[in-house]
C-alpha cells in the first residue's frame, strides 16, 4: 500500500508540473536572449568558395526557460549564409526551449556567389531569434572579392595576367615550355591547396615597389594569414629560361622557389629582385645544379632553410637580408646551405660550385648559419666579401665579412628587418658601381632608396 501510495503521488507531481508549464517556462516579454556578439564579420572571400566556420554562443539569462519559438537567416533560402544548429545544416528552424542560465551553439558560414564588380563588395544577412513576442536579431556581414578561376593544366601560349581581378590557382599548373607568362604589377595570385606553378617555358613577374605582385594561398581569413605550408610554390623545370621576379611577395607555401638544372643560354635561370619571401613550411629558394642570381631580397620565417642550393652551380647574391630568427618553427638548419655534390639512389654526383656572396646580412638563432659542403675535386669558387654572417667557421673572416656581431634590426619580432642606427652594418657595404647590374638593381634598395658606397649591408639602405 505504501508503494502504492508514493507511485499515486509521483505521478501526480509530473502530471501537475505539466499543467503548469508557465512555472518552468517564462512568457515574459522583457525576458529576452543575449549573444556573445551583436555581429559576425567575415574576411574577405572569393567567390564560390566557403569561408570557415564562425560560432555563435546564444544565452539565455534568465531563471526561467523560454521557448524560442523561430531561429531563420533573414534571407532564407536565397541567403549566401548557411547555419547549423544541433549538428543540422538548415535555414530555419522552429521550436526550441532553452532552459533558464543555458546556452545554445550557433554555427555559420558563408559561400559568396560571383558578380560583375571587380572590387569587393558586401554581402550581409542577419539571424532573428523570436522569443516571446520579441525579435531580436545577429548581423552577418562578408566582403565578396570576385576573381579568375584558372582550372586549365597547362598554359599553351604568351598569357599576360593583370591587377583586374585575382587569380586563383585551383590545381597545379604548367606553363609550357617555349611559353612565357608575364605577370603584371599588382596582380595577385592565390593558390588552393595542392596548387602549384611549374614553369617550363619562362616565368616574367613585373612587381613594382609601390605595386608589387603577391603569390600566397587562397585563404584570406586571419587565422591563415601567416600559415606556411598552404600551397606548394613555384617550380622552374629543367627546361625553364629567363626568368625573373621583381617586386614579388611570396608566401605560406611549402617550398617558395624551386629551380633546376644550369639555363641553356647565358642568362640566369633566375633573376630574383626586390623580392619578400617568408613563412615556407620548408624552404624559401631550393636550387639543384642550377644558376640564380638574387639582389635586394629579404627572406625569413622557414621551417628549415632559406637557401638551399647542391649539386654544384652558380650563385650570385648580393644586398641581401636572409634572416633565420623563427617564431613558428624549431629550426635545427643552417640559414644558408650550398654544396657542390647531391645524393640520389644512393649515388652521389659533384659538379663545379661557384658562390659570390656580398653584401648581405646572414643571420639567425643557431650558433652556425652559413653552410658550404665540399665532396668533389674541383675546388669551390668562393667570393665571400662584407658580409655579416653569424657563423663559427672561421675561414669565413676576414674581406670585410662582420662575424657574429648582431645586426641590429629594429625590430625582428614585428617583421621589421630595417637597421638601428648604431647597426654594425652600417656603411660597411663592397663598392659594387662596376657590377653589370648595379644600374638596372643595385642602384637601388628593397624600399627603392637609392644606395650610396660604403652601403648598408642587406637590402635595405639607411639614407
Amino acid at each position: 500500500m505504501r508503494i502504492f501510495l508514493l507511485f499515486v503521488v509521483l505521478i501526480g507531481s509530473l502530471l501537475f508540473s505539466a499543467c503548469n508549464k508557465d512555472g518552468i517556462f517564462t512568457v515574459d516579454p522583457s525576458a529576452k536572449l543575449s549573444f556573445s556578439t551583436d555581429s559576425i564579420l567575415f574576411d574577405t572571400l572569393f567567390t564560390s568558395i566557403g569561408s570557415t566556420t564562425r560560432r555563435l554562443k546564444v544565452f539565455n539569462p534568465n531563471k526561467k526557460a523560454v521557448h524560442i519559438s523561430q531561429i531563420k537567416l533573414g534571407g532564407g533560402n536565397t541567403s549566401s549564409y548557411q547555419i547549423n544548429i544541433n549538428g543540422h545544416p538548415i535555414n530555419q528552424v522552429n521550436g526550441i526551449d532553452l532552459s533558464g542560465n543555458d546556452s545554445l551553439y550557433v554555427f555559420v558560414k558563408v559561400t559568396i556567389n560571383p558578380t560583375n564588380a571587380n572590387l569587393p563588395f558586401v554581402v550581409a544577412d542577419s539571424i532573428l531569434f523570436q522569443t516571446n513576442g520579441n525579435l531580436q536579431q545577429v548581423q552577418l556581414e562578408a566582403y565578396g572579392q570576385n576573381a579568375v578561376f584558372v582550372n586549365e593544366k597547362m598554359i599553351t601560349q604568351n598569357t599576360i595576367w593583370d591587377k583586374t581581378l585575382p587569380y586563383i590557382i585551383m590545381n597545379p599548373i604548367v606553363v609550357n615550355e617555349n611559353v612565357k607568362l608575364t605577370i603584371k604589377e599588382g596582380a595577385r595570385v592565390y593558390f588552393h591547396k595542392g596548387a602549384k606553378l611549374d614553369v617550363a617555358g619562362s616565368l616574367q613577374v613585373e612587381g613594382l615597389k609601390n605595386d608589387t605582385v603577391t603569390f600566397t594561398s587562397d585563404r584570406l581569413e586571419r587565422i591563415y594569414q601567416d600559415e606556411p605550408g598552404q600551397w606548394n610554390g613555384i617550380h622552374f623545370l629543367n627546361t625553364s629560361i629567363n626568368n625573373q621576379l621583381n617586386f614579388t611577395l611570396i608566401k605560406n607555401a611549402l617550398i617558395g622557389i624551386q629551380v633546376d638544372q644550369l639555363s641553356t643560354n647565358n642568362n640566369p635561370k633566375l633573376l630574383l629582385t626586390n623580392c619578400i619571401i617568408k613563412n615556407m613550411e620548408v624552404t624559401a629558394l631550393a636550387m639543384f645544379s642550377t644558376n640564380v642570381t638574387a639582389f635586394n631580397n629579404l627572406i625569413y620565417n622557414c621551417g628549415q632553410f632559406l637557401i638551399y642550393g647542391i649539386g654544384g652551380g652558380n650563385y650570385n647574391f648580393k644586398q641581401n637580408t636572409l634572416a633565420a630568427i623563427n617564431i613558428n618553427f624549431a629550426r635545427q638548419t643552417p640559414a644558408v646551405y650550398f654544396a657542390d655534390f647531391s645524393t640520389q639512389n644512393n649515388s652521389t654526383s659533384t659538379a663545379l660550385l661557384q658562390i659570390d656572396l656580398i653584401n648581405n646580412i646572414i643571420w639567425g638563432s643557431l650558433d652556425e648559419e652559413l653552410a658550404i659542403d665540399k665532396k668533389g675535386a674541383l675546388a669551390i669558387g668562393l667570393n665571400l666579401t662584407n658580409n655579416l654572417i653569424k657563423t663559427n667557421t672561421s675561414s669565413f673572416s676576414g674581406n670585410g665579412n662582420i662575424i657574429n656581431e648582431n645586426p641590429l634590426f629594429l625590430n625582428s619580432r614585428n617583421e621589421d628587418y630595417m637597421l638601428s642606427a648604431n647597426s654594425p652594418c652600417i656603411n660597411k657595404g663592397a663598392d659594387l658601381t662596376s657590377d653589370p647590374y648595379f644600374n638596372s638593381y643595385l642602384i637601388k634598395d628593397l624600399k627603392d632608396n637609392t644606395r650610396s658606397f660604403p652601403s648598408e649591408l642587406g637590402c635595405y639602405e639607411s639614407n
